[in-house]
């Protein structure tokens, strides 16, 4: 089976809230589209179209926008006499993904969001798992090729921005230690967009609503030296400040957005 697509989409995005108090993170808008709209692009343009979205915070907006997908994302005339069908004008490229919203607890941490998807991806061989609140021009087909050739039960892609995020200490490929978000950092950091067997991953996780993927999980992973780093050179950028929600707007509105892998031409996108 084709690889599934996890996407983080819970936390309350405390330190943004003044962007927006209505709205959960991933559906902040870039550009007029939600950031977990771009983030899903990213990996349909290389092929990935199968997704699962762990829900927490007013899922219930995530939810809206797709049940409503068509008409939140296209132009379309209404005809009164008969409004519930409305003529849509254009095909969205779209309409082939598969998008799973599942609840994963309004609380609950990383760890216990994957092992609350379990039975929407254990089925596959492979599983990527990103979160709802960054984007890169990352290539997720080379990255799952990379995972697949390894043969380890983890990747994660390494990137080099600021040191509030978890660091990074490699061998060659091979990842030695995991340390999540340290006062100071040097050298690689934990830029998401990571691959995971999606067979062997469970043993890892304790099913506990407290326990943090990029915690005990990555560090034992790193331990048993089944943790293995993919480095990502390209364009990278988290928005978890109302600084970095503007300069992604910024990017996206001047025509420059280096995470757009994807063809819009011709498209009200």
């Amino acid at each position: 089976m084709p690889a599934k697509v996890v996407i983080l989409c819970g936390g309350q995005g405390t330190r943004i809230r003044e962007a927006s108090e209505s709205l959960p993170k991933p559906m902040l808008p870039i550009g007029g589209k939600p950031i977990l709209w771009h983030i899903m692009m990213g990996y349909a343009s290389h092929g990935f179209t199968d997704f699962v979205l762990c829900l927490g915070y007013r899922g219930w907006l995530i939810k809206q926008f797709f049940l409503n997908y068509r008409a939140m994302t296209s132009d379309f005339t209404v005809f009164v006499r008969d409004p519930s069908t409305p003529s849509f004008h254009r095909v969205d490229d779209e309409q082939n993904w598969s998008v799973t919203l599942a609840d994963t607890g309004e609380e609950s941490m990383t760890g216990y969001r994957v092992h609350c998807v379990r039975q929407y991806v254990e089925d596959n061989a492979t599983l990527m798992l990103t979160y709802g609140d960054g984007v890169a021009n990352v290539d997720v087909a080379a990255l799952a090729r990379f995972h697949h050739d390894h043969g380890k039960i983890a990747t994660v892609t390494a990137v080099r921005p600021p040191s509030r995020f978890g660091e990074l200490v490699t061998d060659g490929h091979l990842v030695t230690e995991f340390n999540e978000k340290p006062q100071a950092s040097s050298g690689f950091i934990n830029g998401g967009f990571m691959v995971l067997d999606a067979r062997r991953i469970w043993s890892y996780l304790s099913g506990s609503p407290e326990e943090v993927f990029e915690r005990e999980p990555m560090q034992r992973l790193a331990r048993d030296k089944q943790l293995v780093v993919y480095e990502h050179k390209g364009f990278w950028q988290p928005m978890d400040t109302p600084r970095e929600y503007a300069l992604l707007n910024e990017l996206w509105s001047s025509g420059n957005a280096p995470w757009k892998t994807w063809n819009t031409a011709g498209k009200n996108a």
